[in-house]
Order: structure tokens, then C-alpha cells, then sequence
């Protein structure tokens, strides 16, 4: 079976030199992928012709002109009407037209949600889509959505997510039944607010391996699988994550460059340092799913690198692989029916 995907190649913070660079990086690791850049049709020749891919990865490569790119701090309304023919609305569309199985972007994630949905609608019996990402633990790795995408969503809305995000995990993971917990305040059943405990009424009655609440430190134990939340308190979660791994290596960093002797620790430590950093490196989980959409969408963190953008495009490569769109698509319908 061969993978196609397009690249949104001018989306994100460093645009054409980081995606053509990650693109020709998976390539070269996933041999049934071709990639269809789409933007700047020069610029984007120029840049591969820097890399002088080999004719195993030259011949997987495709280039589709679009005019324009979607700014980052542009509104998801203007790039949705105005800019029909930017790099992310043109390489969502050939998501639309079946030339290719996926699309990955680091572009602006409000107009990539917005453009995503109205250009691929959602799968049938799912009101809202919702963006599902990977977060470092103790353990490995857990996923968690919804990452920012809806705000105030409703307890059916949060089953749709956990039932979504089941069925990705599973699939993608090759976990059997994941483990499914409830964001919340606390573990006790009196704990938290009405929305809260209307969802765990509906996910104690689901298909679903249902784990219970997890608080907020859970997330980072690995307690569970998957963790369900709304995307304000999701969004939340990412960001302060985030903020915390910086912190973390900037007090490190600092704490070891302090005088002579501190340098020589340092050196000392290295391989724990370089051990430590990877291992909360938010590149090394890039590539956010649009869950519930008629077709694959990655979303790739801003600023990403080559390396991490790489990542974005590898967790497409393996939605695909998996077919989970059909997947989630079947278990939705058959919910449905059972519910008539």
C-alpha cells in the first residue's frame, strides 16, 4: 500500500526549509510514502534541489503551486473566505479530492480547523472534532484531547472524544481496549462540576475501558491511556507542560554553568543531561490529530524543526497505515444504531 501525504509546505513559523527538509527525512525512512508539497512552486524546487534527494526519494515527490499561505496570526475566519488558494487550503482539498490519504501542516490551528472541517465535514454521527496529542510520562507516552479545539463542550461531546480517541489509541498503539480517564479536580466521585460528572455517568455506561477521574498529575504518571478533557482545560495542560520542560532546562542549564567546578559536573552528567532532555523534548511527541474529520489531518506544533516536523508527518504515515478514519467511522455508526 502506498502512503500518499501533502505537506502544507510554507505553514508554520520556518516554512519551506523545515518541512522539505523533514519531508525528504520520511522519504527516506518510510519507502511506500510519497509526499506532495504544497506552496511556492520555486521556492520549494529550490530547496529540494539543496537536498539532492536520491531518484528512490525524487520519484515519491510531487510539487502543487498555491499563491498564498495562511499567516499564523491571521483569524480562522479571513484564511477560511479570503485565501482559497493558500498552501493549507489547497493541500486539505486534495485530502478532499482522494489524491492523497492525509495532509500535515504547522500552520495557524484555528484556520486548520476551521478549513479542515468545512472543506472535509465530519464523519457522520460526530458533532465536533477535536484535537488529540501525545504527552511525555514517567512511563512513555499518553494521548490526550481534546488539545484546544472546542471550549465548553458538552458531556456528549466529551464521550464522542473519548470514543474517538479509543479507537486512535488502539489502532495506532496497538493497545487493546486503552484505558480511559476523566480529567478532573479529583479522584472521588463528589469531585468536580456537573458537566464533569455527567460525562463520567455516560463513559461508566460506554463500551469504553472507562479507568475513572485523573487529576492533573496523572497525566504525567502514565496512569492512563488516554485522557479525556475539554479543549480549554486541555490547552491549558499542553501549554503549562510545555512551560514546565523549558523551566526545567533552563535552571539545569544554568545550575551547571555556574563556576568551574559545576562545568566539570556537567560534563560528568552529560549522558544523564542529553538522556533527560529527550525525554521532555515536545518535538518528540509533535503531530496533533484532527480527530472526527472525513479525512487525516496532523497539525504540527508552530516552531517546529526538521526533527519534529518529521514526527508530525510519521504520525500521519501511521494513521494511515492503521485506517483509522474507517475505523472510527464504523464504531460511530454502529453506536448509532444500537442507541435507535
Amino acid at each position: 500500500m502506498t502512503v500518499k501525504v501533502s505537506i502544507d509546505a510554507s505553514g508554520g513559523d520556518h516554512g519551506i526549509p523545515v518541512t522539505i527538509k523533514a519531508g525528504i527525512k520520511a522519504l527516506q525512512a518510510f519507502q511506500d510514502l510519497q509526499l506532495t508539497f504544497v506552496g511556492d512552486q520555486s521556492a520549494i524546487k529550490a530547496e529540494i534541489d539543496k537536498h539532492a534527494p536520491s531518484n528512490k526519494t525524487s520519484n515519491r515527490i510531487q510539487i502543487v503551486h498555491a499563491t498564498e499561505v495562511v499567516l499564523m496570526s491571521e483569524s480562522p475566519a479571513i484564511a477560511l473566505r479570503k485565501k482559497k488558494d493558500s498552501s493549507m487550503r489547497v493541500a486539505i482539498n486534495l485530502v478532499k479530492s482522494n489524491e492523497v490519504d492525509a495532509c500535515v501542516s504547522a500552520g495557524n490551528t484555528g484556520a486548520l480547523m476551521a478549513i479542515s472541517r468545512f472543506v472535509l465535514k465530519t464523519i457522520k454521527g460526530i458533532d465536533r472534532p477535536a484535537i488529540m496529542g501525545r504527552m511525555p510520562t514517567m512511563t512513555g507516552h499518553t494521548h490526550m484531547l481534546d488539545l484546544g479545539a472546542n471550549v465548553d463542550s458538552s458531556p456528549e461531546a466529551l464521550l464522542e472524544f473519548a470514543t474517538m480517541g479509543s479507537i486512535a489509541v488502539e489502532q495506532t498503539e496497538d493497545i487493546k481496549k486503552p484505558t480511559v480517564g476523566l480529567l478532573n479536580i479529583g479522584e472521588e466521585d463528589m469531585k468536580g462540576n456537573d458537566k464533569i460528572k455527567k460525562t463520567a455517568a455516560l463513559l461508566k455506561n460506554s463500551n469504553l475501558n472507562y479507568a475513572g477521574f485523573v487529576e492533573g498529575d496523572d497525566i504525567y504518571k502514565g496512569t492512563v491511556d488516554l485522557v479525556v478533557c475539554d479543549g480549554f482545560e486541555g490547552n491549558i495542560a499542553l501549554k503549562a507542560s510545555e512551560g514546565v520542560a523549558a523551566m526545567m532546562g533552563y535552571y539545569l542549564k544554568h545550575a551547571f554553568t555556574r563556576n568551574w567546578l559545576t562545568k566539570i559536573v556537567a560534563l560528568i552528567a552529560m549522558p544523564v543531561l542529553k538522556d533527560f532532555k529527550s525525554s521532555l523534548d515536545p518535538g518528540k511527541y509533535n503531530g496533533a490529530s484532527l480527530l472526527g474529520l472525513r479525512g487525516i489531518v496532523v497539525k504540527s506544533h508552530g516552531g517546529a524543526d526538521s526533527d519534529s516536523f518529521f514526527m508530525a508527518i510519521s504520525e500521519a504515515y501511521v494513521e494511515v497505515s492503521a485506517n483509522i478514519i474507517a475505523k472510527i467511522s464504523a464504531q460511530v455508526s454502529k453506536e448509532m444504531k444500537q442507541d435507535e
